[in-house]
């Protein structure tokens, strides 16, 4: 079924949106699945804020052209979805490994993480990254563990200077008597 020039014009206009909205696209192959499984795709990314769409690669074409944004041409070859991550691209990306792994058929190909080309092995760095809240928690940790270091070091001080004058209390005490 042909899609009408409206309907393009508002896609192209949703694609214009989204990749200036977005922190990063991953564009992917979807052959082979089943709408069973691209449906699980789809509702897995939604969650994480990553609308999953199979796209129109002309329509895409120009949307980029329009963002001033390039990818390789062998990324809009043949059938092409596309994630727009709105949230954190280390968990979209996480997801779609997960889906190349368990759906042998669908691969991802590369992407965009801001205006920047990204291929798949950046994609796989991307994934094992630990999420944002990990990766502030373990800011605060190595930024707390020194200043617990030095209180205990204070406190360790100021408890043997409460050592040295008492016992130097004491001395005066037993002397004076």
């Amino acid at each position: 079924m042909a899609i009408t020039k409206e309907r393009k014009r508002e896609l192209f206009e949703s694609y214009v949106e989204m990749l200036s909205k977005s922190q990063g696209v991953i564009f992917t192959d979807y052959r082979g699945l089943n709408v069973s499984q691209l449906e699980t795709v789809r509702n897995k990314l939604r969650e994480e804020n990553s609308p999953y769409h199979v796209i129109k690669n002309t329509l895409i074409k120009l949307a980029l052209e329009q963002a001033e944004l390039s990818v390789p041409e062998e990324m809009l070859v043949g059938p092409v979805g596309a994630s727009f991550c709105f949230d954190e691209l280390s968990t979209t990306a996480k997801s779609l490994i997960g889906f190349a792994k368990e759906f042998e058929m669908f691969k991802v190909r590369g992407g965009l993480m801001g205006n920047k080309v990204i291929d798949l092995e950046n994609i796989k760095a991307i994934a094992d990254l630990p999420s944002r809240e990990v990766l502030l928690a373990q800011v605060v940790g190595s930024f707390q563990a020194p200043i617990s270091g030095l209180a205990t070091a204070l406190s360790g001080i100021i408890r043997s200077l409460a050592y040295v004058l008492e016992a130097r209390k004491e001395q005066l005490e037993g002397s004076g008597a």
